[in-house]
């Protein structure tokens, strides 16, 4: 197993992490899986044996049954590894059952630590934006949480670029304590975090996880043009992530296919590898229903992709190049950074555009 430092944190995490998405089953969950104690605990067993050091969790997963089971499958290891947890989604009817008030974030990390059977939260995110809560509250409400012993690190998913920036900004002015990481979604197919996020993330130290850096099964070789397991959480109504273009989804498979072949490896470990040499990248977030899905994907930290094999998935993936960044590359390119990079190099073999 490789482990990367978390931005510009101390704490180094495995490549692969392991997501617990599919513990409980409660609900809408119910569509992705509904892993129990027994079956989680073989799982963790398996993932631990082969390196991965950092579990993640959130307090709305099957509604903290998640929670509840990745504590009680992990016993007395529950102290040896890193877990992230999240808050903010709405995990009831009440009006501060949602949000990233004071009042939200404090007692729902309470009550995950309940859950998770722990003292502390090594990695605790904000699951989404909240326009409605001033940053400072939030950012004062973790503050609290660090310094009570309850976190240990505080990071961000799903913001936008802004929201990020808005965020730093708040906390550098008022010494209160930064984001390390953001958790987000990034893959072949999903490249739009490549205009702001990763760039961003470059230049501010964030290290970056990513979440479902299979696109829900899309991109692991179990689909295809004229194949869709029959049991999958597509067939069972679940739409996320969205895909607004089948046939640039199909091409950037086949492509993964090729050179899986050319390799002798998975479809999906030629994606986590693809994704693993992007920048800022610390760890992927995966799931899995078996030990041989597990093992398959971490196999993926070991695979380097040449050259070649990584412009040609570029190739085939690379997203519109948007105004003002086809600009920048027509009047600008001899004075970037390394953060104006992340999106730039991927553009680098275009003349004037």
């Amino acid at each position: 197993m490789e482990y990367r430092f978390l931005g510009r944190s101390g704490l180094k995490v495995s490549a692969i992490s392991m997501g617990t998405f599919s513990f409980g089953g409660v609900g809408g969950f119910a569509k992705v899986a509904n892993q129990g104690v027994v079956e989680a605990q073989r799982l963790i067993d398996s993932c631990i044996e082969l390196g991965v050091n950092l579990f993640d969790t959130a307090n709305m997963y099957s509604l903290g049954r998640s929670e509840e089971i990745l504590g009680e499958a992990l016993g007395t290891k529950r102290n040896d590894v890193l877990i992230s947890s999240k808050a903010r989604m709405k995990i009831g009817d009440g009006p501060n059952d949602e949000g990233a008030s004071r009042f939200h974030i404090i007692r729902e990390c309470e009550r995950s630590l309940k859950r998770l059977k722990r003292d502390y939260i090594d990695i605790y995110f904000m699951h989404e934006w909240d326009g409605l809560t001033p940053l400072d509250e939030t950012l004062e409400a973790l503050d609290t949480l660090r310094q009570q012993g309850k976190i240990r690190y505080i990071g961000c998913s799903n913001y936008s670029g802004w929201h990020v920036m808005k965020a730093l900004h708040t906390s550098d002015a008022k010494g209160l304590p930064r984001f390390v990481t953001q958790q987000i979604h990034y893959t072949l197919e999903a490249r739009e975090a490549e205009y702001e996020l990763l760039p961003l993330s470059v230049d501010q130290g964030l290290g970056v996880m990513v979440w479902s850096p299979l696109a829900a099964g899309l991109l692991s070789g179990a689909f295809g043009r004229n194949k869709a397991p029959e049991q999958s959480r597509q067939a069972q109504g679940w739409s996320e992530p969205p895909i607004r273009d089948q046939e640039r989804l199909w091409t950037i498979v086949d492509v993964l296919e090729e050179i899986a072949t050319e390799r002798g490896v998975s479809v999906a470990q030629v994606n986590l590898a693809w994704t693993l040499s992007r920048p800022a990248i610390s760890t992927l977030v995966v799931g899995g229903l078996d030990e041989k899905q597990f093992r398959d994907n971490i196999a993926a930290a070991s695979l380097k992709l040449s050259q070649e094999e990584l412009s040609r998935l570029n190739l085939t993936s690379r997203p519109p190049y948007i105004y003002p960044y086809w600009h920048q590359h027509n009047f600008a390119a001899e004075r970037l950074s390394s953060a104006d990079q992340a999106l730039h190099a991927s553009f680098a073999d275009l003349g004037m555009v």
